[in-house]
């Protein structure tokens, strides 16, 4: 099967979710969902290594078409990446499997995961 959906997961420092989806939007993406969430990092990890950690994070979840998945992670990662404020983390999952009413919204711009 040729996996054409993928989910970008951007994680980053509280604050930061609408330039991810800023980003994302600007190269393509329709939408996203933003989670908060909190890190597990103990405090002592927190200056490992001379790095502040911030434990409140916001996790941002992005379905965009294969096309344009390499784009988006390249741009999140040179304007929000480990080096700036937002210590950003990307990654992404392929959509295997999809509700009937999620694959309609990609049917009708030609965008599916069927192969």
């Amino acid at each position: 099967m040729d996996i054409k959906l993928f989910n970008i997961v951007a994680i980053v420092n509280e604050g930061f979710s609408e330039s991810v989806m800023d980003v994302a939007k600007e190269n393509g993406a329709r939408g996203g969902t933003i989670i908060p969430a909190n890190s597990s990092v103990s405090p002592d990890a927190m200056k490992l290594y001379g790095i502040g950690i911030h434990p409140e994070k916001e996790i941002i979840l992005i379905l965009v078409h294969k096309d344009i998945v390499d784009i988006i992670l390249k741009k999140l990662y040179d304007k929000l990446g480990s080096e700036s404020e937002a210590m950003g983390i990307f990654f992404t999952l392929p959509v295997i499997h999809a509700s009937e009413n999620l694959l309609k919204q990609y049917i009708k711009t030609g965008e599916t995961n069927e192969g």
